[in-house]
């Protein structure tokens, strides 16, 4: 008779969730070079390094990229409508659902894996780095919103960004990573193509008057740092820990830290906000793009890395204009389609030499004191 033990089978074992990904253990391949002494031998060599740098690995990372893109449009949209158009402007509370929707999706399949004992040494030994990130995550979160309620769209959109050189920066302190100069290339040519999303929403005046600069862009600043820092941290934890691990931990202490919170911060807005069919469908619409976010993020810093989710997330100003066509009738303007193919072309400059294999090592497994407490239970069950 198979005992529980024989059922979990093996933490590494292609069944694993973590399996949903091409395999990250391929070694780097030998990249050819760029001739330039004659026109056709440049031609030549440039379609064999675009042929070298499009593989299956960064074509799903190209595409995972703009999927979580368009999450993170999904969320803006339904924000603004929830506190623009619904009277629910509860930020804290909003998050509340997705930390605990986590929770219940990951969490059990952990302590399934990991078994009771196993799942409650891990929250014991490692529960606080879990507690920490997730911390900076819901703060992070936290402070973005209330900077959109003080400073101007244009401050918003520009400070955002520095969250890409504090991933950058964290990630060197991690996995000690030498950048390129072609990688620095493409963090640029992306920011371009953010310049001309600015520049876009200037012109067709989708700004507004900001209520206090100052504290809106301090706001900005530190909620950028902390989605930096928490980006980097995720990939540095799930690229030595299994998925569902890092991201039901995730979940558990952000919904116990975003609870307590809402509690404090939001307890009178609750009973003054309205609760009707819409309201429920849009929180309800806001949870699952982001229950898509946070399960797709680890992937990608997997497949590719936390600095190029960021660098991704750049076009998601030009996915709120395709939903803007359709929902608030917005004219298109020119700009934003050239923007959102600079962007494209940043995204393929950062890997033209170093490719998403060279970005660092995979190799997630338990921790070393559940994988020794499952083999002695193992050995019991075969006494």
């Amino acid at each position: 008779m198979a005992t529980t033990e024989d059922r979990k089978g093996s933490l590494d074992s292609p069944s694993d969730v973590d399996a949903v990904v091409p395999d990250l253990t391929a070694q780097p391949r030998l990249r050819p070079p760029i001739k330039y002494s004659t026109p056709t031998a440049f031609a030549l060599s440039f379609a064999a390094r675009m042929r070298f740098v499009w593989t299956k690995r960064f074509a799903l990372s190209l595409l995972a990229g703009q999927i979580i893109s368009l999450c993170i449009t999904c969320t803006n949209v339904t924000t603004t409508e929830l506190q623009n158009n619904r009277n629910w402007a509860l930020p804290t509370t909003q998050s509340v659902f997705l930390y605990f929707s986590l929770f219940i999706m990951y969490t059990p399949y952990t302590m399934y894996k990991y078994g009771p004992k196993g799942w409650g040494m891990m929250v014991l030994r490692d529960g606080w780095k879990y507690a920490f990130l997730a911390a900076c995550d819901v703060e992070g979160n936290f402070l973005v919103v209330k900077a959109y309620q003080y400073t101007d769209l244009l401050s918003c959109m520009l400070l955002d960004a520095w969250a890409i050189p504090v991933c950058l920066f964290f990630s060197w302190i991690y996995f000690r990573r030498k950048y390129h100069w072609t990688q620095i290339l493409g963090v640029f040519i992306c920011i371009g193509g953010l310049g001309m999303l600015v520049a876009s929403d200037r012109i067709t005046q989708k700004d507004w008057e900001p209520s206090n600069r100052g504290k809106g862009d301090a706001f900005m600043i530190a909620g950028a740092t902390l989605y930096g820092f928490t980006n980097a941290t995720e990939e540095l934890f799930v690229r030595k820990r299994p998925l569902y691990e890092v991201v039901g931990q995730l979940g558990m202490f952000g919904f116990i830290i975003c609870s307590i919170q809402a509690a404090g911060l939001e307890h009178a807005a609750m009973h003054t906000a309205s609760w009707n069919g819409a309201v429920v469908g849009l929180i309800l619409a806001y949870t699952a793009a982001m229950i898509i976010l946070y399960t797709l993020a680890p992937l990608l810093y997997r497949m590719a890395s936390s600095a190029y989710y960021n660098l991704s997330l750049l076009t998601s100003d030009f996915w709120g204009l395709l939903f803007g066509l359709f929902l608030y009738h917005y004219h298109p303007y020119w700009l934003y389609f050239i923007a959102f193919a600079v962007v494209i072309l940043g995204l393929i400059t950062y890997f033209w030499h170093d490719t998403p294999e060279e970005q660092g090592e995979v190799a997630p497994e338990a921790p070393e004191y559940v994988q020794k407490r499952q083999g002695e239970a193992q050995a019991e069950n075969q006494v």
